[in-house]
């Protein structure tokens, strides 16, 4: 009973994937399963099924295999190699709920649309990957025409810098009017005694006969 129910749905699957499906042995055959992604312009992925019959199924389960064609160009978002175990983890439920009937059609219809989903759930994770980096950046870029929000901690923190700040304002004027000061006492000119501009020969407008204003020869006549 068995291998006749085999056969014939090996004849209707012969009509349905006429170019798809590709005999390996009268009890195993390969399926051709071309992907449809929407909106994708690299070339559409595609997925080849290997099935084959135990003598008990449909009773059974088939023997599965998942697999890349020969040197096709890997898919940004479906890694065939990668994700089989997945995907044929995916097809329990369907070969569960058909066992006792030919099922073949409906696994390759799960294998499809499961293999679809997680390529659009991946395009569409990286598309909010990709939309979280704009808005994180444009945040950024915001952070620069906005001020620092006002509460009482930085308010205190700016009157406390404030305050320090004209404090350090306050000690570097005294500092130059300081200096300021020292550098004009040194240029002013040393205000000299008439008796140590005689000593040193700059008295001027004295006549040669006085000493610190007094004649020499009324000195002279001062006696002891």
């Amino acid at each position: 009973m068995g291998r006749e129910e085999q056969i014939e749905e090996r004849e209707v699957l012969d009509s349905i994937f006429p170019e798809e499906i590709t005999d390996i042995s009268e009890t195993e055959y390969r399926i051709s399963i071309a992907l449809d992604i929407p909106d994708d312009e690299e070339e559409q992925p595609i997925i080849l099924l290997t099935v084959r019959y135990p003598e008990d199924y449909p009773d059974t389960a088939p023997v599965l295999e998942v697999s890349a064609p020969p040197n096709a160009i890997p898919h940004e978002f479906l890694n065939i190699a990668e994700d089989k175990a997945e995907l044929l983890e995916g097809l329990q439920a369907a070969i569960e709920e058909n066992l006792g009937m030919a099922m073949v059609f409906t696994l390759v219809s799960a294998l499809k649309d499961a293999a679809e989903q997680l390529v659009q759930d991946r395009k569409d994770e990286a598309a909010r990957a990709h939309e979280e980096i704009v808005l994180a950046a444009e945040r950024e870029e915001n952070k620069k025409f906005h001020g620092t929000p006002v509460n009482r901690e930085t308010f205190l923190k700016w009157r406390n810098d404030f305050f320090k700040e004209m404090d350090d304002e306050k000690i570097r004027e005294e500092e130059e009017k300081a200096a300021e000061l020292k550098k004009a006492r040194i240029k002013e000119p040393l205000k000299l005694t008439g008796r140590q501009l005689w000593e040193r020969g700059l008295a001027t407008g004295q006549d040669e006969g006085e000493e610190d204003g007094v004649p020499i020869e009324d000195v002279q006549k001062l006696t002891v």
